[in-house]
């Protein structure tokens, strides 16, 4: 077991060509961070410089992280608030018109902690058309919150979230359903 643990924490969890585009992510950032709150489009052409599919009118503020941009796929009109958290080290897919508010986390990616290596997985998330991640959420590997779903203020989402369903807390559970 020693020896999987061992081999795992030195193993290639990606390619060159990916560690390349991660140092030069690292590189670029600042002009992202940096630049003035309304900048949107400034922003928007930064990401998608680095890959990831930005629709028209996204606004993601300047305080916001993203770890891997080439991972984001984001609708049009959306919106990602201040200090959120866009930690995509697999696919993460934001609707259009959703909102992803302040402080809040979304995770792509974790490790199998059934196998005594612990590799890393790289999972999807996904956040649905017109869905809103109140500030705070933490939306977890792998998790789909449907359209039009809701995710209250600090709530834990480590499964999908059905559409136009509100759910909050820790664990999230349904507290509500959005009309129409």
């Amino acid at each position: 077991m020693a020896n999987d643990v061992t081999s795992n924490r030195v193993a290639q969890k990606w390619t060159a060509g990916e560690q390349i585009k991660r140092v030069l992510w690292a590189f670029a950032t600042p002009l992202f961070r940096f630049s003035p709150r309304i900048f949107w489009g400034w922003r928007r052409i930064l990401l998608r410089l680095f890959g990831a599919k930005i629709g028209a009118h996204v606004h993601v503020y300047p305080s916001v992280r993203v770890t891997i941009p080439w991972n984001l796929d984001i609708g049009d009109q959306a919106a990602v608030g201040d200090h959120a958290i866009l930690y995509a080290l697999g696919p993460m897919r934001i609707g259009a018109r959703a909102t992803v508010s302040q402080y809040a986390h979304l995770c792509a990616g974790t490790h199998d902690w059934r196998d005594p290596a612990m590799p890393l997985v790289k999972t999807p998330l996904v956040i649905g058309a017109d869905a809103w991640v109140a500030a705070d959420a933490f939306i977890g590997p792998g998790v789909t919150v449907g359209e039009g779903a809701i995710v209250g203020a600090r709530a834990v989402t480590m499964k999908d979230v059905a559409p136009r369903t509100i759910v909050g807390g820790n664990p999230a559970q349904q507290i509500g359903e959005r009309p129409g």
